[in-house]
């Protein structure tokens, strides 16, 4: 980072913009890519969190996406495949006053780095993961990747993928993750939306974000980005509003039981008929996370963006915090070589 100013005592800081978190490296991404768009919204949402530059750290992996801490005018780390989460839950457990964005893709954060992803989730550290999903490894050269769908023909496989692919809101959802949601790299002002309740949520958020890779998986999410098609493929999850959907907002999703159909308002179902959504309810936060995938559910249906689920809990940092100084209440400073030597040592004359 640079450039950050030494303030006089008693003088407050300069209003913050989107330029002050702009560098001066060239960003090499490819023409088109879509996280030219993820970079601009952090940028832009940065600024209206009140958070001073010198307190945000921006730590990735490796992969298209992890070229990020480059170019925020912030601290950072460009870390190794896989293991950003663990990097920044060390960084928060020894730093919890920082801000820590980690910043990951599909194949980076859910293949080699996936045991990391879960473990950073269960524990709860007041991070925020904004994973980059173009279903592809892109930095690479066009493999196929952990969220690839199945039969997919890639240059590792030619004939068509045979794995089953993961589904990172369910993955998310399993791993006890405080906060999860979804956007997309096309649609600024929804992303921005996301990006600012990621932030503000105390513990793990994890966000989501459907990223065009116009050079090795062109178009992987036309369907949900084009206007021609947008309002009849997507459902934007608004908490305490019915999902309602549909190019003239005429169709709606009610349940039946845990079990959502699609149902039309001009049919005679009202508003109120519809499945209201509620960002703490767990049970029903699976069954968006499961609605698209899950083949018990007939029919097609239109993909949930927004937010899954919230809920509170300790944060990681806090409850370490909390036991050390207990620990230093009740017995002060602890000795390292009888804690190594424990009760299972003798010694032999």
């Amino acid at each position: 980072m640079s450039d950050v100013a030494t303030l006089e005592p008693n003088q407050a800081a300069p209003a913050l913009t989107a330029k002050d978190f702009v560098t001066d490296q060239e960003v090499r991404w490819c023409p088109g890519c879509g996280d030219y768009s993820i970079l601009k919204q952090v940028q832009t949402i940065l600024p209206q969190t009140g958070i001073p530059r010198e307190n945000i750290v921006i730590i990735s992996g490796i992969g298209c996406s992890s070229r990020f801490p480059y170019y925020m005018n912030t601290f950072g780390m460009h870390s190794i495949h896989g293991r950003a989460t663990a990097v920044a839950s060390g960084l928060k457990a020894s730093r919890p006053d920082l801000s820590v964005w980690v910043v990951t893709g599909d194949g980076d954060g859910l293949s080699i780095g996936g045991n990391h992803t879960i473990h950073l989730l269960r524990r709860n550290f007041d991070i925020n993961i904004l994973l980059f999903n173009n279903q592809i490894y892109g930095l690479t050269k066009g493999q196929y990747s952990p969220t690839s769908e199945e039969h997919k023909i890639t240059k590792s496989t030619p004939m068509g993928s045979i794995d089953h692919p993961f589904n990172p809101m369910a993955l998310a959802m399993g791993a006890d993750a405080t906060f999860l949601a979804r956007s997309m790299d096309r649609d600024p002002k929804h992303l921005q939306a996301m990006l600012l309740r990621s932030n503000a949520h105390k513990g793990a958020s994890f966000l989501e974000i459907y990223q065009n890779c116009n050079i090795f998986n062109d178009g992987a999410f036309e369907i949900y980005t084009e206007k021609s098609s947008k309002p009849e493929e997507v459902i934007f999850l608004e908490h305490g509003l019915p999902l309602i959907f549909g190019t003239n907002k005429d169709k709606g999703i009610k349940l039946d039981g845990y079990k959502p159909e699609i149902v039309n308002l001009a049919d005679g179902h009202s508003a109120s008929d519809l499945w209201i959504h509620d960002e703490k309810d767990f049970f029903k936060a699976q069954i968006l996370s499961r609605m698209f995938d899950n083949p018990a559910i007939a029919g097609h249906f239109p993909r949930p963006f927004g937010v899954f689920y919230e809920t509170e809990r300790s944060t990681y940092e806090d409850q370490m915090k909390m036991q050390i100084d207990e620990a230093l209440a009740k017995k002060g400073k602890g000795d390292l070589n009888a804690l190594l030597q424990g009760k299972e040592t003798w010694v032999i004359e």
